[in-house]
Parts: structure tokens; sequence; C-alpha cells
């Protein structure tokens, strides 16, 4: 039972050729509609489609010298046999493929749920030729760079970039967002996702086998095969009490038999038994079932586990690391305020006439850098339809900011490290501006020109809208320790964590203080690391439980996270310990629950001579409860 049923496309036919031979055969040997001596003919046919699943795997282990629960259950079968209770023989092997079959079925459920994926995904695309001409092409071929034609409610092809048009798309196959987002010019699409109401062109960004789902399908798939402790637990277990079944059965025959005179049929009946109801075989999928069910379960709701074992990892984690940018942020810098300064008078000017100059600068200077602030500057001057001016000889400074010329006039844009030996000149009311915006949490740009400042330009990350549910979420279940770690400054750590009820805060960190601050934590604690993956790389490799966000963008966060949340959706966290929380309960409810049941029928064999037919159904039953139990796992809740 508790294997790779891999070959299992056989396995629900001959089950139900089993079934259909076991009937006949009792028809003919109990009933006077078939003649009796088809009886036996009927079993061995039962006999054969019934355990050649088992067969077949017992010999494979055989063959490496080791013996596991098939081979228990085809001695039993073949003792049956030989006491000519063929009937109750049949009916063992029966069960035992259909729980086979089962099992394989619950496997393919979970599979199928990611699969479902695939399908959304179409096998070709509507291909525009250079010519202009439309050509459906097959996904495969479909190049870096080459555009191609959605039409409303279809899915998308590929993932992309949009050239031209407008729509919304529900990307909830991909991210789990619920609510269908709108896409314009320069936005991205995975494929998979449908379309709503547009039509698109889209610009190729990335081969079919690198699209965001076919990443996720990879990484569900090998989650599968990447097994659970408790089932690693049980995978050592299984051998050695096989070998311990046979001894005992062994002992059970001879012992009564040659030296305490007990007759050898109702002997030899009574080991079959033991053999029978002493497989493990509900306690050997009693994990697997759970867990892969679980895991499809994440799947379908945007959270990715990539292997059994992250999901036992999951139920023990008591303090949770958060990254700030673009986790527990947006991660984008917005700009907050404009304050233009007149160096003559030494005033702050609040005319909109001076503040357009101002950001009409800024965005000459900023317009082919491709820093992040510079994104937020010309952003910006867009949304106040600012034009920006025309800047020559233009030097950037790394870390520091751009020189260029405007007008005639030399003009710089930049961080205080750029201006420092300028500033001592400059007056103290515009330093200690800058120094209030920097305490509210804003990055602070100067913008001078002919060395003289004209004005500041304040920008801030703000914090995703829902952070503070999930951390409130958190709190009540169970986590003891919530920390923001961050690259920013400190003044900027505070103003954001001031919002959230967060108990430590780690601010101006480099990637590798990152790792020295998660060792102190995994010291008192369970520590998970929920971070966006690029610059948290090493974290999360180091963390008990790495948690990658928006993991839809950066191939960093798949490759070293644990568990991968799609869409940059932090309610997903609170979900997943749910999710793993259930699982755990269910695997140690369906163990106990087949340990109970073992030692319940070996009981019945000693006290109350339990005939084999009971045991066969005890022990099957046993089987199917825990396999539908795990599948309980498939349904959303939380």
């Amino acid at each position: 039972m508790g294997h790779n049923h891999d070959h299992e496309s056989g396995q629900i036919p001959l089950t139900a050729i089993c079934l259909v031979s076991i009937l006949l055969g009792a028809l003919a040997d109990y009933s006077v509609l078939l003649p009796e001596n088809l009886a036996v003919i009927f079993y061995v046919i039962a006999y054969i489609s019934g355990g050649y699943h088992g067969f077949k795997e017992t010999i494979e282990h055989l063959r490496n010298f080791e013996l596991n629960i098939d081979f228990l259950m085809i001695a039993a079968a073949l003792g049956a046999a030989v006491l000519g209770e063929w009937i109750e023989g049949a009916i063992l092997l029966f069960l035992f493929s259909l729980s086979g079959a089962l099992e394989s079925y619950a496997l393919g459920k979970s599979r199928n749920a990611i699969h479902s994926l695939l399908k959304l995904r179409p096998s070709q695309g509507l291909l525009i030729k250079p010519d202009g001409t439309e050509k459906l092409t097959p996904i495969e071929q479909l190049k870096v760079g080459d555009t191609v034609l959605v039409k409303p409610g279809e899915y998308i092809p590929i993932d992309g970039e949009i050239l031209k048009g407008q729509t919304t798309v529900d990307q909830s196959a991909i991210t789990g967002e619920s609510i269908p987002v709108t896409k314009e010019i320069g936005d991205s699409v995975f494929a998979a996702t449908l379309n709503e109401n547009g039509v698109i062109e889209l610009k190729v960004t990335k081969p079919a086998k690198d699209t965001t789902v076919a990443k996720i399908i990879d990484l569900v798939e090998s989650a599968q095969k990447n097994r659970a402790k408790t089932q690693r637990l049980l995978d050592t277990f299984e051998p050695r009490y096989a070998i311990s079944v046979v001894v005992a059965v062994l002992g059970l025959i001879f012992i009564p038999w040659l030296f305490l005179g007990h007759e050898f049929d109702s002997t030899f009946y009574r080991a079959m038994t033991v053999l029978v109801v002493a497989s493990p075989c509900a306690l050997i999928i009693s994990t697997p079932a759970s867990i892969i069910s679980a895991i499809a379960n994440g799947a379908k709701n945007g959270v990715l586990f990539k292997g059994g074992a992250y999901v036992e990892q999951a139920v023990g984690i008591d303090t949770i690391a958060f990254d700030k940018t673009g986790t527990l942020t947006k991660g984008k810098p917005e700009v907050t305020d404009l304050i233009a300064y007149d160096a003559k008078t030494d005033r702050f000017s609040t005319d909109e006439e001076s503040k357009k100059y101002l950001i009409a600068v800024a965005a000459g200077c900023e317009q082919y850098s491709e820093h992040h602030l510079a994104e937020a500057i010309m952003k910006f001057a867009n949304e106040t339809h600012a034009e920006p001016f025309k800047a020559e000889n233009m030097k950037a400074i790394p870390g520091q900011g751009v020189e260029a010329e405007i007008n005639g006039k030399q003009v710089a844009v930049g961080n205080l490290k750029m201006f420092t030996k300028q500033i001592e000149g400059w007056s103290k009311s515009i330093r200690k501006k800058a120094e209030e915006l920097r305490k509210l949490g804003n990055t602070v740009v100067f913008v001078a020109e002919q060395n003289v400042p004209i004005g500041l330009i304040a920008l801030a990350d703000k914090v995703r809208p829902q952070s503070k549910k999930t951390i409130v979420k958190l709190r009540k279940m169970g986590i003891r320790k919530i920390v923001m770690l961050t690259g920013d400054n400190a003044d900027v750590a505070q103003a954001i964590a001031g919002d959230l009820w967060i108990d430590e805060i780690h601010a101006d960190l480099l990637p590798e203080q990152k790792v020295e601050v998660l060792n102190r934590l995994k010291k008192t604690g369970t520590v998970a690391m929920v971070g966006d993956g690029v610059n948290d790389a090493p974290a999360l490799a180091l963390s008990h439980l790495g948690i990658a966000m928006g993991a839809a963008g950066t191939d960093v966060a798949l490759e070293t996270a644990d568990v991968v949340l799609m869409g940059d959706d932090l309610e997903k966290i609170p979900y997943m310990l749910w999710l793993t929380r259930k699982a755990r309960r269910v695997v140690w409810q369906n163990i106990s629950f087949s340990l109970a049941v073992i030692v319940m029928l070996l009981a019945g064999v000693f006290l109350i001579d339990l005939p084999l037919t009971a045991g066969v159904i005890g022990h099957e039953g046993s089987t199917l409860l825990v396999v539908l139990n795990g599948l309980r796992l498939l349904r959303k809740g939380g």
C-alpha cells in the first residue's frame, strides 16, 4: 500500500474484474445457478486480478532483499487458499486492490487540482506576424519578443507585457487574488489568467516552459514527491515491521503445532488472520493521503509548498520575521511631498508654479535613470502634467544622484551625500526641513541649481493595505513574536512599524546582517522569514521556513523559499498556518485510528477467535477511512 502507485493506470479495471470473479465464484460455491467446479476457476481469476499489483511490488522488493506490506497481504491470501478458504483470500485481495486504487485516485485528485491550472493555459496563441497577418501558433513555438493577440473571454496563453489595449484580468489561478486586476500598456500578464473584456496585444516575455504557471506546476509536482517527516519515519518503519510480523506468524504456526500439540489447521488459520490484521496499510497511507491533499489545497489557494516536510514545518512556527520593502510595504516609493524653496528670501514657497518648475527640473534629470526613485519622480511629473525639461551632459553619480545642464544652468538632483560640500553654505531652514521629512519616514531628494537649493522632494514607500489585518490575525493564531527587518534607516522603519503592532525592528541591515538577526531569533523560537525574494534569498534559505511573497515575479524567491505565496497577498500567511495545523490534526487522527484498529483486531484474534473475513474487512475498511479522512483537506476553509 504505501507506495508510489505510478503504474496505477490498470488498477481500477483489475479491481473490477476481481470483484466480478468473486461474485461469480460465490454463486458457483453457494448456489445452484453455476456448476460448483467452476468456483475455483473464478477464485483463481480473482486472485490474479486482485493480487497482480501487490505481487509486482513484492517481487521488486524481494529482489532488493526487502519485505514490504504487499508481501504480508499476498502471503495471507495464499495461506487462506491453502486452508481452502478461497473466498476469504479473494476478498482480502479485492479490498487490498480497492484501497490501492482509491489511494491512487486520492493522489490523482490532488494532482488534478494542479493540472487544472495547466488546462486553463491555452495550447496555442494568436501570433501577429510582422506583416500584420494572424496565425494560431502552439505556445511552445512562441519566442520572447513575439506579439500575441488575446480577445475578450480568452485565457492568456503566455507570460507577456501589454503593448496595446487595456482590460481587466482575472488572475486568481496564478496569484490567488479574487478581484480582477485592471491592466494597461506596459503591465505584465501571466499565462493561464483570464482576459475579461478588452482586446489586447502583448509582447512575449518568457518562453512557454519558463512561465509562472509552468514553474508552479513543477514546484507542486516536486513537492508531492518531497515527503513529510512523519511519512519518512513510517517508510523506514514499514520493512522492519513486515519482518517482525513474518517472524511472529511463523512462531504462531510452528510453536503451537510442533511443541504444544495443537492441530495444524486451526493454528495455521489463526496465524493467517494475524498476518492480515497486522498489516499496517492504513498507517502507511495515513500521512501521504493527508499531506498531499493539503499541498493541493494550498496550490489551489495560492500557497505553494515545496514539499510535504514544509507542511509539517509550518505548524510549529511561533516567530515571523518580515522583510519590510515589498512585503509589508508596496515596495514602490511614491512622491509624498514637494517643497519649493527660494534661497534669496530663505522661504519655502507654496505657489504651484515653483512646485511645477521644481518637478520639471528633477524629472528632466531623472528621465533616463534606472533608479526606483527616478521612476517615482517621473510618475509624479506625469500625473501632475509637468513637462520635464530637456537636460544635457547628464552624469549619474552612483549612490548619490544625477548632474546635468538645463537651459545652460548646472543642476543637480540627489541625496544628502551628493551635497555634503555645498550644504555648509546653505541656510539652516532647508536642512531642518529635510530632517523633519526624514523623521516621518521619507527619503529626501534635494534639487539644486548652480549649487543653490531650489527645493526638496520627499518620497516614501507606503504600507500595503492588508499588512495590518494579517498581523492582527497572526497574533490571534498564537504567533509570539513579529519582527521587521529592513535595509532602510531606523526613522523610516519606525514610521512604518508604528502602524503595525510589531515587536522588534531591525533597521539599516545588509543582506548578511539579516542572516545574523535570524540566527539570533532561531535560538528562541521556530522562525518563518517572509520576503520578496531578491535580496532576501540568504535569509529565506536560513530560516526554519522561508516564505516568498509575490513570487509571480522573482525567480530567486521560487528557488530559495520553502513556501511561495502567489500574488502579493499577505493574508495567505494566516491561511497557510490554518491549513498546516489542520493537516497535522488529520495526520495524527489517521495514525492513532489505524494503530487502534490494528490493536483491536489483534486482540480479537486471540480473545474471540476473530474469523479471517472479519479481520480482512476491519483491516481494509480502516485503510479506506484513512484515505477519505485525508481527502477532507482538499476543501477550502480558514
